[in-house]
């Protein structure tokens, strides 16, 4: 019991940090990662259509949180990944908006801090996004040429270690889309967009919204009663390219969720919230299947950004296209030859 104890309270203590508690809880994490593989389009791999990798990356998509309370190390740098506190002016506690991010988590900490605020209670979860999106095209890029050097009649010495490696990267993709579908997931859950993120708060209040902690009732105990996953499923938006910069349409994407906030808490004031009633239910199932588009298009993306990567260290880097056409033999770089 004594070794139990310092876990227990690390429990307890968690409940209490401003905006860590879990976005979805563990059934609608699991509806995105699953709903989202079931939908990806015939021309990503095969071993992604598998039933077997739905229900991996549903499973993948949990741990994030699952992961809370390592330690204090561990929480203290991955918890503010899981949400952005949006102020109602759009900006990000008074610094850049999401329109206006800058490229790197230290420039945006800089930012942030010269608006008087403090980047590690803002959150920083379109960092989470694109971070884990960035490691899935790179993964993807390694999938395209282990795929073509296995092929490969000339480079069949390796064929072996090519194989492996395969296997690996694909058991490696599915943990990477898990993680991508955590913070994804995130994104598409009001209350992890706002500085209103558990009751409306110490903040100007005309339209008197609940200062009730309505986050868990909400993502949790209403999605694990109510939503089924043949209900997201229905809902789940066209596929769409927005042939922009990646940070520009995550940016959209935590924008357009956003402005989910307010319809949230005047539902909740009208008692869509309430055990039973559709309405609160019908948004619900409409939040998880937006996080569900996005990841499977994300995940489109990232494959097609995948056959124009160069791998390996510059100026020896490894051309994926090269691979492909039979012109590099990639196993020196694949390997590790230093």
């Amino acid at each position: 019991m004594q070794r139990l104890a310092p876990f227990a309270v690390a429990a307890a203590l968690a409940t209490l940090l401003p905006n860590s508690v879990l976005a979805w809880g563990s059934t609608g994490h699991r509806y995105i990662g699953e709903v989202a593989m079931r939908a990806l389009p015939a021309e990503v791999p095969a071993f992604l259509h598998t039933p077997q990798a739905a229900l991996d990356v549903g499973e993948y998509s949990r741990e994030p949180d699952r992961s809370k309370g390592a330690g204090r190390t561990h929480d203290s740098d991955r918890d503010p990944g899981h949400f952005v506190d949006l102020s109602d002016d759009g900006t990000v506690l008074g610094g850049p908006t999401l329109a206006t991010l800058p490229t790197t988590r230290a420039d945006f900490d800089a930012a942030v801090r010269k608006a008087g605020a403090d980047s590690w209670k803002s959150g920083y979860l379109p960092y989470s996004i694109i971070d884990r999106w960035e490691q899935l095209a790179r993964s993807m890029a390694y999938w395209r040429i282990l795929t073509a050097a296995e092929a490969n009649p000339a480079w069949s010495a390796h064929k072996a270690f090519f194989s492996a490696d395969r296997r690996r990267r694909e058991a490696q993709i599915l943990v990477t889309i898990g993680e991508l579908s955590h913070f994804v997931g995130d994104g598409s859950q009001p209350l992890h967009v706002t500085v209103h993120f558990n009751g409306w708060g110490d903040f100007p209040n005309p339209d008197g919204y609940t200062t009730a902690k309505i986050h868990a009732p909400f993502e949790s105990d209403l999605v694990q009663a109510s939503v089924a996953e043949a209900a997201v499923t229905a809902k789940m938006l066209p596929p769409t390219d927005c042939r922009c910069a990646l940070q520009k349409q995550v940016a959209d994407y935590l924008i357009a969720t956003g402005a989910q906030v307010v319809p949230l808490y005047q539902l909740e004031k009208a008692g869509g919230l309430a055990p039973g009633d559709p309405r609160g239910v019908a948004f619900a199932a409409q939040r998880i299947a937006v996080g569900a588009s996005e990841l499977r298009d994300l995940i489109v993306e990232a494959w097609h950004v995948s056959a124009t990567q160069t791998l390996g260290y510059k100026p020896n880097g490894v051309s994926v296209a090269d691979v492909v056409a039979g012109k590099l033999d990639p196993y020196p770089m694949l390997y590790g030859i230093d």
